[in-house]
């Protein structure tokens, strides 16, 4: 694209030519019309309204140099510094993978599971606890500590019977990534989780507190022979990639995970599209029951639950 547009509606058109040309395909329309949006700070409506609008000299450098940035492979979000996930939204940079529509199966399905849980008579008086591992963003433990929250104080004011109050723990071996998360929760208004620095695991004592209830994570599961690592050039390589087939990290989580959950919790892990068949036979091979794998929007194997064995 040239420099010689000045308003609005030169733009799209520039944009539509483009993008009809067939190298430029693989990138999202949408992207282009989103960071537009962005440098010029409007709200969507403002591309149909004021199309006359003339972009200032500065307005169109940063909307250049951002078109430059996505054909060299930078992704949308790492621009405007945002990501929209589950009914919030969550700031990303590079020290943080982006949240995708796939993983909030992950939050559907852990609510789901909470639902169907019979309500024991201690419930009111004891919150229950869920570990968050390898918490990146947040967007896991936030989305799930806000929309427990939510049930929680609808719960008390007579709309639901699920009243009960939860303890929130996030856990990321990134301290930047951490950073990243609490402010995510702060923005969000979710105050009720705790952040430790800890690989999975490591930092937490089974022995000094109480087990958790729900232990959840979407670790690193992509192959590290994958080929399209290669062009994954903005994003963590160590928050995507494991090594065994990309199994290594969610076989860790697993095997360990007995020793952190209360009998009959629930762990659930996202992972890759081929990896159903070997994740269920990890849980299984853990004391793992009631184990099902979901599928994600696209059809693909996604995300596998499973009950810790009394």
């Amino acid at each position: 694209m040239s420099n010689n547009e000045q308003s609005i509606k030169q733009i799209k058109q520039q944009l539509q030519q483009w993008l009809n040309e067939s190298q430029n395909s693989n990138l999202p329309a949408f992207w282009f019309t989103d960071w537009l949006l962005c440098v010029i700070d409007k709200p969507s409506l403002f591309l149909i309204t004021d199309e006359n609008y003339q972009l200032t000299d500065s307005e169109l450098t940063q909307f250049h140099a951002g078109i430059k940035k996505m054909q060299q492979g930078t992704p949308l979000a790492y621009l405007t510094g945002q990501q929209a996930f589950w009914s919030l939204n969550f700031t990303v940079n590079e020290h943080t993978l982006i949240p995708r529509p796939d993983t909030e199966i992950l939050i559907e399905q852990v609510l789901t599971w909470l639902d169907a849980q019979p309500k024991s008579a201690d419930d009111d008086h004891k919150p229950k606890r869920l570990l968050d591992l390898g918490t990146g963003s947040g967007c896991i433990a936030i989305s799930l500590a806000h929309e427990l929250k939510q049930n929680h104080l609808n719960g008390q004011s007579g709309q639901n019977d699920q009243t009960q109050s939860w303890q929130v723990v996030a856990v990321d071996v990134s301290a930047e990534a951490l950073k990243v998360a609490k402010h995510n929760a702060a923005v969000n208004d979710v105050a009720d989780i705790e952040f430790i620095q800890s690989s999975w695991f490591d930092a937490l004592s089974h022995h000094n507190e109480p087990l958790f209830d729900v232990i959840v994570s979407n670790p690193p599961y992509i192959d590290e022979e994958d080929e399209h690592l290669a062009h994954l050039i903005a994003e963590p390589i160590s928050a995507l990639s494991a090594p065994n087939h990309g199994l290594a990290d969610i076989e860790h989580i697993v095997e360990q995970a007995p020793q952190y959950l209360k009998a009959s919790g629930l762990l659930a892990i996202e992972h890759g599209f081929d990896q159903g068949a070997a994740v269920r036979q990890i849980f299984a091979d853990n004391k793992f029951s009631h184990i099902q794998t979901l599928k994600d929007f696209g059809g693909n194997d996604r995300v596998t639950l499973g009950q810790l064995s009394s």
